[in-house]
This record gives C-alpha cells, structure tokens and sequence, in this order.
C-alpha cells in the first residue's frame, strides 16, 4: 500500500483494476483478427528453432549426451513439458507483475482498446464523404469508429478568414476544412490535436490564424508538396482514414443569382443575400484530383454532405470529372441535408429545394437518396435568422427522401455524428430496399405498401406481409415500436 498525493492510501491497483479486470484486457490482444497471435506464434517458433540449434550445438561440442532412462519418445515429452511449464510460470510471473503497472496506464488501455477496435473498423466499408466546413467534418468524426476505409474529399474553394490569407500570401490551398476533416478523423481528442486546433487571439500578424493551418503551410514548403503535407499531419495524429483537397487547382467559386447579379468568391456569396441560379467554379478547366476520382470508383458508399450547400458541396462537384464518376459509380449515393437553412445561400429552402439545387448543377443521377432530419428542431434567439428545412411536397425526382433523427440537441442547427454516421451506415446495409418516405406513411396509417392494408410488402397493417411482422395498434407482433427501425425515425404526421 502507498499514499497518492492528496494523502489518501492506494491499494497500487491504479486504473489496472482487479486481477480479473487486467487480465481481461490482456486476452483482449488475443481476439481473432487483432494481429498479434500471428506474431506471437512466429517468435515461439522461432525461439524453438534456437533451442534445437542450440541442443545440437552442444551435443556436438560439449559431447554432452541426455541419460536414457525412458523411451525416447517419452524423453521427448518430458523435456518440452518441462519447457512449457517454465514458460508459463514466466508468462505468469511477467504479467503479476508488470499488467498492474502497465494496463493501469490510461494510454495503455486506450492503445489496448484501439487495436480491438481499430482492427474490426479496418475491415469496414469504403466510404467517400465530399463537402467541407463543419458538416463534413461532424460526419467523419462519427464514420471513424465504424470503417477505417474512409476518404474525405475537401473543397478548395475557401477564400476567408486564416485559409483565404494563407491563400492570398502563400499561394497554398486552403487547408482549413481539410484540416478539421483530419482532426476529426484523429484517435482521440489528444493535446497534439487541440495544439493543431489552436488559435492565435492576440495582435499581430498571426492574430486569426490557426496553428494546424500554419503548420500544413510550412509542412508544403518543407516537403514541396501539400499533399504530403496532409499525410505528414495524418501520420502525426494517428488519423483513421484521409482527407485529399478535390483539386489541386487554385479554384475560386463565382454564382449567377436570380435577380441578374454575380457575385465572385465563397465569402461574398454568403454576403450576397440573394438565391443563387447557378454556380460556377474557375478556372472551368481545373483538373481533378486523381486520388479521389480513384476513392469515388472503389467506394461502397458515397455521402455528399451535409455542410453549405453552394459553399461546401456543390464545388466540389462543378470540378471536372467528379460528378461524372459518381454518377458512373456501384456505389449507394446518399445527400445529407442540413438542418436548418443559412442566411444568404439557402434561406426558405426545403429538402426538396436542397435536392434540386443539386441536380441542377449536376444531373438526376447523382444521388440515390436524400437524408433528412425528421425530429423537431427547437431554434432559440441565437439562430432567429435560420429555420429548418421542412420536408415540402412530393419527392424530387431521381431520388429517394429518408427521414431519420439527426439533431444534436447540444446544437440544434446541427448534426449528432453518431445519429448521422449510424442513419449512414443503415442505408448501406438496406442498400436498393430502403423505402421510400411514401411507402414509410402507408406503414405508419396501418396500409401495406401495395395498400391493401393486410400484408403488403413490410407486412403491415393486419395481417404479416413478406418480411413477416404486422402491426398492431402501433405496435408490430414482437413488440417493436415503430418509433425506431433500428436508427431510423418513424414520420411524423
């Protein structure tokens, strides 16, 4: 026993826990598929290997020879069980006393638990998610858990704040979304992450400034690449997954708005106040990056969103060649739509309106599905400029509208990355049979999908249809609530 500093006495178990605890942790490493076993196994064999090399050694040398008094093959049993046992009580006497010290280490434990997890994630799906600002990076901060085959591909566009000075004076890409987009996708919310989140407050020449942007500027002229510069911070944060900028072109945004004015940058767009007919981006032959032309081909999903719609989103389309491989993807394409609308791009606008906007710059086949938020979003003084994107009317045309709870009730104009990743991840798994808000209604007043209210396709109303459950009073005929299907939000009428 001992005293921790506030004088109390510890027992010296620490964070390890009890001997259970610790060696639980420890079989952890041995799950199937961690990575380790393989390696441990090689280094038995190989330590085995020595001793017979070393047994024929001194046989040879030393002309030393075992007694026979058993058979040989028993001798032969004998010896390597007397090897085991004195390995094992090694194993043991190593883990009695190093497993307090060493699983009581919060790093340690963290490192433990991310190689379980991280293994399993390795094995995930291949997502694509295109956008930039806040919402891409909400949506990766949630998809890191669950795949660690993911690609961000980040607008360039950003002519503001420290990205658009860095812009200006340095001639770099703007790193800033592409900077959260990694941080978002780091292990952990580490002091190395909150240093590359830092931002200088005081006066002077770097008051606005973020560190991480500073230090992707530096990086791309040490490495001669901003690419490289990317990978280099990746590498320093642990990232799970990459994010690559659409272009490497030194593109700039430019909207023809509906009452005949164009206004030229993404920070004067936000400023223009007026609806946007069409957007444009320069220079018109601005080529695409290769490593994401490569991502949006082998993807198993592609997320576009959620973040600004002209500012964020649709940029990254108008390069050439991206909208085109998307549309020419296997891929399940989902658009997710914000919550609430913003001032000077998307004011009045429904999901509908989000969807077309995004059609019309691209074409009809450019997403599967449109995500939506379905749950009551209570917007305070603090956002009486925004409000939130209602459903409105029939569903565009080309694709599907699905409504989920997504609200971060901490940030009600935002998404929750969790409620986000996992309405995401349930897409993919449902894939062409996800239902149709439509057919979600006809559910829910009691009708099957082919309406005659005994057993349509989802085997609602009365009677069991082809997947087998009905619906009764509400509730299905195993006691399911159909508030949720799985992550999904039920309509509400």
């Amino acid at each position: 026993m001992r005293r921790s500093a506030n004088g109390a006495r510890d027992s010296g178990s620490g964070g390890g826990g009890s001997f259970t605890e610790r060696s639980a942790r420890f079989l952890l490493l041995l799950t199937p598929g961690i990575g380790i076993k393989r390696w441990a196994l090689l280094g038995s064999i190989g330590v085995a290997i020595c001793a017979i090399g070393l047994a024929y050694w001194v046989r040879r040398l030393g002309g030393i020879y075992f007694m026979d008094f058993l058979p040989w093959y028993l001798e032969g049993v004998l010896i390597m069980g007397v090897g085991g046992l004195c390995i094992l009580a090694a194993m043991f006497g190593f883990h009695r006393t190093l497993s307090p010290l060493v699983f009581r280490d919060r790093s340690i434990g963290a490192l433990t638990d991310a190689l379980h997890s991280r293994r399993a994630a390795g094995k995930g799906p291949r997502v694509v998610a295109i956008g930039g600002g806040t919402g891409l990076s909400t949506l990766l901060r949630g998809l890191k858990s669950r795949t660690d085959n993911l690609t961000a591909i980040v607008t360039v566009a950003d002519d503001g704040g420290s990205s658009g000075r860095l812009r200006r004076e340095l001639g770099v890409l703007p790193p800033g979304d592409l900077r959260n987009c990694i941080l978002a996708m780091a292990d952990d919310e580490s002091l190395l992450a909150e240093l590359f989140q830092y931002r200088f407050d005081k006066e002077g020449d770097l008051r606005g400034h973020s560190f991480g942007n500073l230090f992707i500027a530096a990086m791309t002229d040490v490495t001669g690449s901003f690419d490289r510069a990317l990978v280099e911070m990746s590498r320093a944060l642990a990232v799970r997954g990459r994010a690559i900028p659409v272009t490497s072109a030194n593109a700039r945004l430019s909207a023809h708005l509906e009452d005949g004015r164009t206004v030229h940058g993404e920070s004067s767009l936000r400023r223009s106040g007026g609806r946007v007919k069409r957007l444009v981006v320069s220079p018109a032959n601005a080529r695409a990056n290769p490593l994401a032309i490569r991502a949006i081909g082998e993807a198993d999903m592609i997320v576009m969103g959620p973040g600004s719609l002209y500012t964020s989103v649709i940029p990254n389309l108008l390069i050439p060649g991206v909208a085109d491989a998307i549309e020419e993807s296997s891929a399940v394409k989902v658009y997710v739509c914000n919550i609430a609308t913003e001032r000077g791009e998307t004011d009045g606008y429904t999901v509908a309106e989000h969807v077309a906007a995004l059609q019309r710059h691209t074409s009809e086949r450019i997403a599967d599905y449109a995500l939506a938020n379905s749950a009551p979003v209570a917007l305070d003084d603090r956002f009486e400029s925004d409000e939130a994107v209602a459903r409105g009317g029939a569903d565009p045309d080309g694709a599907k509208v699905l409504m989920y709870d997504l609200v971060d009730e901490s940030h009600p104009t935002r998404h929750d990355s969790d409620k986000l990743a996992d309405a995401a991840m349930e897409i993919l798994d449902m894939g062409d049979s996800a239902p149709t808000i439509l057919e979600w209604r006809a559910n829910e007043n009691g009708n099957g999908v082919n309406g005659n209210g005994s057993g349509g396709a989802n085997g609602n109303g009365n009677g069991s249809g082809a997947n087998g459950a009905a619906r009764v009073n509400g509730t299905t005929a195993s006691g399911e609530s159909p508030t949720r299907l799985g992550a999904r939000e039920r309509i509400t009428k």
